[in-house]
């Protein structure tokens, strides 16, 4: 049983996505024609979206607990309940995400009711662990196809367009603060990285 619930788990994490927002447009700018410096402010705003606690708290990477985190939490801290996502990334061994994070509508009007979206609610998928990471080590990670997922920058935008759950950052109910900017800009801010080539910030200093 355990090893069917898996096997639906994976078929569900690699299932095409749903219905995209019809608003959004993807229009990347001609290749070189963004400066470098263009290229890292546009790079700073999506960090600023990446490191947001709406984005964050389920790119956890190796650890399968989702956290709490962000001015409605209090002080940072993993996910009440002892709630763990499992090898599946959607909680299948144990309690499945979707228990709580269910489709009925209610969910999304209650101020905290456990957040929901119309697809499976999962953890980021393990390469794609940013959680308290810095600008410099998250900027590498998206420019890597070995942890973005084997994605072209173009292949990003697309993938935040189409993925419902990642549009959630932005409406994500009453008692939450939303992720900044709106997903055009994201998006947009994506595309102008891209064509700088992303570059990306120097580390920190210890």
């Amino acid at each position: 049983m355990k090893h069917s619930l898996l096997a639906l788990a994976i078929v569900a994490l690699s299932a095409p996505s749903f219905a995209a927002d019809s608003n959004v447009e993807i229009n990347p700018p001609a290749q070189g024609s963004v400066t470098q410096a263009q290229g890292l402010q546009a790079w700073a705003r999506v960090y600023e979206v990446a490191s947001h606690p709406r984005c964050s708290n389920c790119h956890t990477g190796e650890s399968d607990r989702p956290m709490w985190s962000g001015p409605s939490y209090g002080k940072t801290r993993p996910h009440g309940m002892n709630i763990r996502a499992g090898a599946s990334r959607m909680g299948v061994e144990t309690v499945a995400c979707q228990t709580c994070h269910s489709t009925s509508e209610h969910t999304q009007d209650t101020n905290h009711a456990a957040p929901r979206v119309d697809m499976a609610w999962r953890l980021a998928p393990v390469e794609a662990d940013w959680f308290g990471k810095s600008s410099h080590e998250i900027c590498e990670q998206l420019r890597d196809p070995a942890t973005n997922g084997d994605r072209t920058i173009m292949q990003l935008a697309e993938h935040l367009d189409h993925d419902l759950i990642l549009h959630w950052a932005w409406n994500p109910g009453p008692g939450r603060e939303a992720a900044p900017y709106s997903l055009q800009e994201h998006i947009n801010d994506l595309l102008a990285w891209g064509a700088a080539d992303t570059p990306c910030p120097e580390p920190e200093s210890k």
